[in-house]
């Protein structure tokens, strides 16, 4: 049977959509405004209307979910003195409920002009502020605009109404860019005892704010996750196919060849499109891809895709996109010919080998987000996949004769397919722990996790041993000297993985592999050797106040470390460096150690909660703790990267240049230099000089 990808999973990818209709249409989101009208005894009536853009449309709110557009939503907040007596329903200028060819031809109903909401309230006093939400996406003829929330709020009697991107009501109150949410210092956004441009001294690795020295390492797992691809059995028979096409077909050997440079051209901008909305999303909201990367909902549903992308790999299902999509990029090959017709037949190439190349994108895609770089690193990722997929175009276009030397289709791409299936089982469960760790669930502690890496590797040397089958396997009669080197490579992965079940007396837990540093929970999220704090360290987990509390009470200085459970390269820093001789001491003894997780989903309490402006003036929800804390760090030090460190003095004062990981990632040396210095600088405040 096979399985068809969601299209709503691809409205990410606006610039790649098409279909019929008028495409000239520019996208733009409506203009909203809100109304109150008394309709007689204590019953109001609430209107909320959207002026839609000529050529867009928006969707109704009965549209099904599953057929890919996303319905509008409306709400009331509940409000004292406040009742919905009947819900919202919809007008329109212009109604459309047709077979929709943006949505695989799915019955869709959609509204043009002009669209209205009305609902009836009854107020029991005085007419209070109404307020609530429109949550909808903007459309035209041939893509879409990423969905947006619209929050309203109305005075009834007086009829003036505020727009706005945060929520009006729900026990949330503003501040100002400057003002603590209370009186007390550490529950302030801006420390204002922390000047980045004198600190005490300024010994030690200098800040590294904006060094990002992954991104050709990000490109070359691109690169290698493109090569994967090409050995895959929707990829693989296409090359030979398509390299005799434009090298035979067009009767001029020159010609032949730049056409299959075109081609492999456009392979590689078609899959660089991908990331066009991402760095949209990251000039919106520079914290958006600490969001993305650590909410459970996101991570859940990335543990289940990679699920069936996993199941489909093992041949029981073929994952394929809408038929309509291939067909509409064949017929446009066809029609129009010339550079436009290749460009088509890129485009169709991308939508065909979807079954393969999916789930390896998915991971790029999931990789990338969890950085601070997530869009520039998506990019380099797309940059490396794209340029593996179309090399082997370019090269057997200009040496044909290359031809012959590759190996013929048969059993083998079956046998990648699975292996990949395997490791889309591995990082499954790496979505799976970070949503676990954010939301503490407590469901998949290191021990469990680190053993379902170890049966996922062991599956795979099973399986090329011939004592595993899944559907479309044929029984291994033999094995070749290149099925035996991958049985020894993936034996050894095998047995390194299971040293991850060591204890590490030194450091108080059990000492990770460093292929899973990052990926596996921390070792202290155990049941066996449990600790809230890395290597059993005594650090306050997710409380300033108290942290700096016991700062003034010992005299020591206090570490700030901004760290993430999503954190890949906390968890490097904490089991390869935290833990070195030297290091671990200092951190024990002469500091008191804070850690603050911007990424915590645990709500603040009621009264907590509140809207905040930023110094640039945009506001921002601070509902969990995650969100105070990442506040701070943006706020206060000029960061949204993780981890971050920062040594103060009891009384707050920047000791040294903070320090996050740049050029000298993971140096045990630099950052035990680092903490030194700020040793240095507490003792030089200690003996009253400047």
């Amino acid at each position: 049977m096979k399985l068809r990808i969601l299209p709503f999973l691809f409205q990410l990818l606006p610039c790649l959509l098409f279909a019929q209709g008028d495409t000239s249409a520019e996208l733009a989101y409506p203009k909203w405004s809100v109304t109150a009208t008394p309709a007689g005894e204590g019953l109001w009536n609430i209107l909320v209307k959207g002026d839609i853009a000529a050529g867009c449309f928006v969707y109704s709110k009965d549209v099904d979910p599953m057929a890919g557009p996303i319905p509008t939503e409306l709400r009331l907040d509940s409000v004292p003195g406040l009742a919905l007596v009947r819900g919202f329903e919809e007008t329109a200028k212009e109604t459309i409920e047709h077979a929709d060819p943006l949505w695989d031809n799915a019955v869709i109903k959609k509204f043009k002009g002009w669209v209205t909401y009305s609902a009836n309230v009854r107020c029991t006093n005085t007419p209070p502020m109404a307020s609530g939400y429109v949550y909808y996406q903007t459309c035209n003829e041939s893509s879409c605009l990423m969905p947006e929330y619209v929050y309203w709020r109305i005075d009834l009697a007086a009829n003036t109404h505020e727009l706005g991107t945060v929520p009006f009501v729900g026990g949330l109150s503003d501040t100002t860019a400057t003002t603590p949410v209370t009186d007390d210092p550490c529950r302030s956004y801006v420390l204002t005892s922390v000047d980045l441009d004198a600190p005490v001294m300024t010994c030690g690795k200098p800040a590294a704010r904006e060094e990002h020295t992954s991104l050709w390492g990000i490109f070359v797992l691109g690169f290698l996750g493109g090569l994967l691809a090409l050995l895959t059995p929707c990829v693989f028979p296409m090359i030979p196919l398509t390299v005799s096409f434009f090298t035979k077909g067009s009767g001029n050997r020159a010609k032949g060849i730049s056409n299959a440079l075109l081609y492999g051209a456009f392979i590689l901008g078609i899959y660089l499109l991908f990331s066009v909305p991402f760095h949209i999303l990251g000039g919106v909201d520079p914290e958006i891809f600490n969001v993305l990367s650590t909410h459970p909902v996101l991570n859940l549903f990335f543990f289940v895709i990679f699920i069936v992308f996993a199941i489909s790999f093992f041949g029981y299902f073929e994952i394929t996109l809408p038929a309509s999509w291939v067909n509409r990029m064949d017929q446009n090959a066809s029609r129009f010919g010339g550079v436009v017709g290749i460009f088509f037949m890129a485009f169709t190439l991308a939508l065909v080998s979807f079954s393969c190349t999916g789930p390896i994108l998915g991971s790029l895609l999931a990789g990338a987000i969890s950085g601070a770089d997530g869009a520039i690193q998506l990019t380099m990722g797309m940059a490396g996949f794209g340029l593996a997929l179309a090399l082997p175009f370019a090269l057997f276009a200009l040496f044909p004769g290359w031809l012959n030397s590759l190996p013929r289709s048969g059993s083998w791409l079956t046998s990648v397919k699975v292996v990949l299936g395997f490791a889309e089982v591995a990082l499954a469960f790496k979505f799976l722990s970070t949503a676990d760790l954010v939301s503490h669930w407590g469901i998949l502690p290191y021990e469990l996790f680190l053993a379902i890496w170890v049966l996922c590797a062991l599956g795979i040397v099973l399986y090329l041993f011939g004592l595993i089958r899944f559907p479309h396997d044929s029984p291994v009669k033999e094995r070749s000297g290149v099925r035996w080197g991958f049985i020894a490579v993936f034996a050894a992965t095998t047995i390194y993985l299971a040293l991850g079940f060591r204890y590490d007396a030194h450091a108080g837990t059990f000492r990770a592999p460093k292929l899973l540093s990052g990926l596996a929970p921390p070792a202290g999220y155990s049941w066996i050797h449990p600790s809230d704090c890395p290597h059993a360290l005594a650090c306050y987990h997710n409380d300033l106040c108290a942290a700096m509390e016991e700062a003034q009470r010992s005299g020591k200085p206090l570490m700030i470390d901004f760290t993430g459970h999503g954190c890949v390269n906390c968890r490097k820093m904490e089991e390869y460096v935290w833990s070195a001789d030297g290091v671990l001491e200092l951190i024990r003894d002469r500091y008191v150690l804070v850690s603050l997780y911007v990424d915590d989903r645990e709500q603040l309490p009621k009264e907590e909660q509140h809207i905040y402006t930023n110094k640039n003036g945009t506001k921002k929800q601070i509902i969990t703790v995650g969100d105070r804390y990442a506040t701070l760090e943006s706020e206060t030090f000029g960061q949204v990267s993780q981890p971050w460190y920062v040594l103060l003095s009891p009384d707050g004062r920047l000791l040294n240049p903070a320090m996050g990981t740049g050029e000298d990632q993971f140096s045990v040396p630099e950052f035990k230099a680092f903490l030194e210095c700020g040793l240095q600088a507490m003792e030089q405040l200690q003996a009253g000089r400047p």
